[in-house]
């Protein structure tokens, strides 16, 4: 009988949200809701596991961990792509590193959840309401007529765009691939420039991939450029954003507010500036995270594990 241990199922729903029962007659599957930052603990609990299924980029798997785990053959992680795992030194190690679908339509929904709450000013406006405080204490922004700026526009991007052009807004996008074929099938218009897109939005969302050409794409002197009464949100990754040149942006007021879903360290440290900062409507990187994207996760992640026994690993990275 193998061991198969579930990693950061911080809401307690793999295993309501599968079908595990059948690996039952080969393998034994538990979950563990809490997140274990530190590297001896983890191994503690994770070393004698010969199969793990990681929710992606919840707990890092770099090559130091994975030489202190000899009895891991199979990691599954959420997803086709995690940065988190080193998967040339997984598979030298010789353990199979296979993936599951996601979903584009969950962090689109979330990231109009950002950009509603903070153009409407939600959760100032609910604490008021809950803690007896002013009645109407904010003046909202309008959305029609506004401009949308998409750094990225890919599945996610599209998508958002799509609910832009519907609020009324007209729509612009860069990326360093985008051409203007693509950004008409989109029904959006190509900025020249991300400097060009930066100053002419009043909302910027971010919808890129992180990798070389994208992290640090934005620091202090782009943040620069975006007007006083704009809003960044980022439900992409941390990393794209210079994190500093943002809270210093955010504490000067020369944005006006910042939704974020995404941080380089995750959980959010207790003493994160985000934590604090008004201006900021953060979430606990909850933008994949809903009942349909999650039975998809763990559904797939059962077939991974059952084709890998079975000696035919389906959806393998690397």
């Amino acid at each position: 009988m193998q061991t198969c241990l579930i990693l950061d199922d911080y809401q307690d729903a793999a295993l309501s949200l599968a079908d595990w029962a059948r690996l039952s007659d080969r393998v034994a599957v538990s979950s563990m809701t809490d997140h274990i930052a530190d590297r001896d603990a983890l191994v503690s609990r994770i070393d004698q596991a010969e199969i793990l299924v990681i929710m992606r980029e919840r707990t890092p798997f770099p090559e130091a961990l994975l030489k202190r785990l000899p009895r891991l053959k199979l990691l599954v992680t959420s997803g086709m792509r995690n940065l988190a795992i080193d998967v040339a030194a997984a598979l030298a190690r010789g353990v199979t590193v296979c993936g599951t679908e996601s979903s584009p339509t969950p962090p689109t929904e979330l990231t109009w959840a950002l950009i509603l709450g903070l153009a409407r000013h939600l959760p100032l406006e609910n604490r008021n309401l809950r803690d007896g405080g002013p009645w109407q204490s904010t003046v909202g922004t309008d959305l029609a007529g506004a401009t949308l700026g998409l750094l990225g526009l890919g599945k996610i991007g599209t998508r958002v765009a799509g609910i832009g052009r519907a609020f009324g807004m007209r729509v612009i996008a860069w990326s360093p691939n985008l051409d203007d074929a693509r950004a008409a099938a989109a029904g959006v218009e190509r900025a020249e420039t991300k400097e060009d897109l930066l100053e002419a939005s009043d909302v910027v969302s971010i919808h890129l991939v992180l990798g070389d050409r994208t992290r640090g794409l934005l620091g202090d002197a782009e943040l620069r450029r975006m007007r006083s009464s704009a809003i960044l949100v980022n439900t992409s990754r941390a990393p794209i954003v210079d994190q500093s040149a943002l809270v210093r942006a955010l504490e000067e007021g020369r944005i006006a507010g910042a939704g974020l879903d995404v941080f380089e360290t995750e959980p959010l440290p207790a003493d994160s500036p985000f934590r604090r900062l008004p201006n900021v409507l953060a979430l606990p990187h909850v933008g994949y995270v809903t009942r349909d994207n999650y039975r998809t996760f763990f559904t797939q992640a059962v077939e991974d594990i059952e084709a890998y026994l079975a000696g035919s690993p389906i959806r393998v990275l690397g």
